[in-house]
C-alpha cells in the first residue's frame, strides 16, 4: 500500500514539477522584445494607380519583377478578378491586429530557442490562390498570401481537393509561418529511408510544439480534431503495420506519398482504414518518436537537429500507447 501511495506522490510530482518548469519558460519568453508590424501591401496594390506605382516599387522591389512594364501592373490591378479578390479580402481581413499578436508571441518563442533569428519584415499580399505558397519564408521576409485563408468553403476555392482546402483557414496562418521556421531549422531530408523521413518531419513537429504551445496538435499537424483523434487511438496499429511491412530502412520513393505528403487518406492499402485514414499519419509517428527521443534522452535541441535518424530511433525507446 506504501509502495502505491509513494508511486502516486512521485506522478503527481512530476506532472506539478513540469508544469512549474513551462510556466518559468513562458515568464521568459513572454519577456524578449520582439516588433512585429503587418505591412498590408495587398491593401497598396488595391489602391494602385500610376502615381503611387513608383513607390510602392521602391518599397516593394522584390515584389515586381523587372520584365513586366508598368503597365501590365497597373492593368492588373483593375482586372475584375483582381478586384473580386480584394473584395473577399477586405470582409475577412479588414483588421490583422490578433495575427500581429499570435505572430509576436510565435517569434518570441523562436528567439528564445533560437537567440540569432532576427524577426521578419511580414507583408500581407494576394497570390491568383498560389495555395502552394501559402507563406513564404525567404532573405529576412515572411510573406503571407491572404486570399489562401479565406476559409475551407469560399467559392474561390471550389474545384481544389478538400483535404488541400481543409487548412485555407484564417485560423491557420500562424501555424503555417511557424512550419517555415521548424522546416528551416531542421533543413532538407538527406536520408532517403522511411525511417530518415520521418524523423526529419518529426523534428519539424517537435519545433513547431516549441513555437506554438498554446496551439492544439490538432492545428499544428494540420488536421480537423477528429482526424487527430483517429491517429491518436490507432498509433499502436500504425506503427505495427510499418514494422510487420519492413518499412523503416525501405527507400521505396511510394512511402512518403502513402504516409508523409499531403493526400485525401494515407494508402495502407487495406479498405477499412483506408476509408477513415487521415494523410500525412507518418508525420504523426515521426513526430512521436522524436518526442520520445527528447524525454528519454538529456540532449540539446541542436543535437536533436544534427542527429541522424538511425541514432534518434534507437535511443528514443518509443513505445506506441495501447488504447
Amino acid at each position: 500500500m506504501n509502495s502505491i501511495k509513494f508511486l502516486k506522490f512521485t506522478i503527481v510530482f512530476c506532472i506539478l514539477f513540469s508544469c512549474s518548469h513551462e510556466s518559468k519558460v513562458e515568464k521568459e519568453i513572454v519577456k524578449i522584445p520582439v516588433n512585429i508590424k503587418i505591412e498590408r501591401f495587398d491593401q497598396s496594390f488595391a489602391e494602385l494607380t500610376r502615381e503611387n506605382l513608383p513607390d510602392l516599387k521602391e518599397n516593394y522591389p522584390f515584389l515586381f519583377s523587372e520584365k513586366y512594364a508598368d503597365s501590365v501592373w497597373i492593368n492588373k490591378s483593375k482586372d475584375t478578378i483582381q478586384l473580386e479578390i480584394n473584395d473577399e479580402i477586405k470582409k475577412i481581413f479588414n483588421d490583422l491586429s490578433e495575427e500581429e499578436e499570435q505572430l509576436k508571441s510565435l517569434f518570441q518563442h523562436v528567439k528564445y530557442y533560437f537567440p540569432k533569428i532576427k524577426e521578419p519584415r511580414v507583408i500581407t499580399i494576394t497570390s491568383d490562390v498560389d495555395y502552394r505558397n501559402k507563406v513564404v519564408l525567404s532573405k529576412g521576409l515572411l510573406i503571407i498570401a491572404l486570399d489562401t485563408y479565406l476559409g475551407t468553403d469560399h467559392h474561390f476555392y471550389e474545384g481544389i481537393q478538400k483535404y488541400l482546402k481543409q487548412n485555407f483557414e484564417r485560423n491557420q496562418i500562424v501555424s503555417d509561418a511557424a512550419s517555415m521556421y521548424a522546416k528551416n531549422r531542421v533543413g532538407p531530408i538527406r536520408d532517403r529511408t522511411f525511417l530518415g523521413n520521418l524523423v526529419s518531419f518529426g523534428k519539424e513537429l517537435y519545433l513547431k510544439d516549441l513555437f506554438l504551445p498554446n496551439s492544439s496538435d490538432a492545428r499544428k499537424m494540420g488536421y480537423s480534431e477528429e482526424q487527430y483523434a483517429w491517429v491518436v487511438a490507432n498509433e499502436e496499429e500504425i506503427w505495427r503495420y510499418f514494422i510487420d511491412k519492413q518499412l523503416l530502412y525501405s527507400t521505396d520513393g511510394e512511402l512518403m506519398p502513402r504516409f508523409l505528403y499531403p493526400a485525401p487518406f494515407s494508402k495502407f492499402y487495406l479498405e477499412e482504414i483506408d476509408n477513415e485514414a487521415p494523410d500525412r499519419v507518418g508525420q504523426f509517428i515521426g513526430w512521436k518518436i522524436v518526442a520520445s527521443y527528447m524525454k528519454n534522452n538529456d540532449v540539446s535541441l541542436r543535437q536533436l537537429l544534427l542527429e541522424d535518424a538511425e541514432t534518434i530511433f534507437n535511443k528514443s525507446k518509443y513505445k506506441p500507447k495501447r488504447q
